[in-house]
């Protein structure tokens, strides 16, 4: 069939932009890095002598969507909330706090041994929890807002025993993600050590058989 003079249909501009638009979006057109960031942890000391004789498995905490994916989440005041597109952890929070629990925990060896799900463990104690908050608040100074309820099951007895909620805002030192990073590192190894001290508490009212 002849075609001469028969116009090509073409997809409108706008449809050709929108498409650039979105695989840009995934495969960063604009050239921009993404930055990936990470928290410090303590050197995993051996258990000392008065270790306190009990075996304890730390379960990734349970959390909203925002916070099983490695953006860093931010906010204000009020409700609103979104997250950096370029700015991202080195792993989902609910990891991140899962590693600081486990290597604080290890670190101040006052536990005769302290393992993740992913290890083969026959734990006598599960920590587990929930994640409220871990994210960027835009306050006066800025903060890093982290906010999560543990508990402590007994495997023995079938029943939670001990349980805790950290709630704190670490003012950051200025309004950048470096210092945000900063004071967030600071806020979890505060939470850690707050945990920690807890813990050796409850087993000193009820010391393990």
């Amino acid at each position: 069939m002849n075609n001469a003079g028969r116009s090509i249909k073409r997809p409108p501009l706008v449809l050709f932009f929108l498409l650039v638009a979105l695989v840009c979006g995934q495969v960063g057109c604009a050239g921009r890095p993404i930055k990936y960031y990470q928290l410090t942890y303590p050197e995993a000391v051996p258990a000392t002598p008065d270790a306190i004789n009990t075996t304890i498995l730390v379960r990734p905490l349970e959390a909203s969507r925002l916070y099983l994916d490695d953006k860093i989440v931010y906010g204000f005041a009020g409700p609103e909330m979104g997250t950096y597109q370029s700015h991202r952890w080195d792993a989902p929070p609910v990891e991140i706090l899962q590693d600081s629990l486990v290597r604080g925990l290890r670190a101040s060896g006052r536990f005769k041994a302290v393992y993740t799900i992913r290890s083969d463990a026959n734990a006598e104690y599960v920590l587990a929890g929930q994640l409220y908050d871990f994210k960027e608040v835009d306050l006066n100074p800025m903060v890093a807002r982290l906010n999560y309820a543990v508990r402590l099951r007994s495997r023995k007895a079938g029943e939670i025993v001990w349980s805790h909620i950290y709630s704190h805002d670490e003012p950051a030192s200025e309004k950048t993600v470096v210092a945000f990073v900063e004071a967030m590192n600071k806020n979890v190894q505060r939470s850690v050590q707050e945990i920690q001290a807890g813990l050796e508490e409850y087993f000193r009212a009820h010391p393990p058989n």
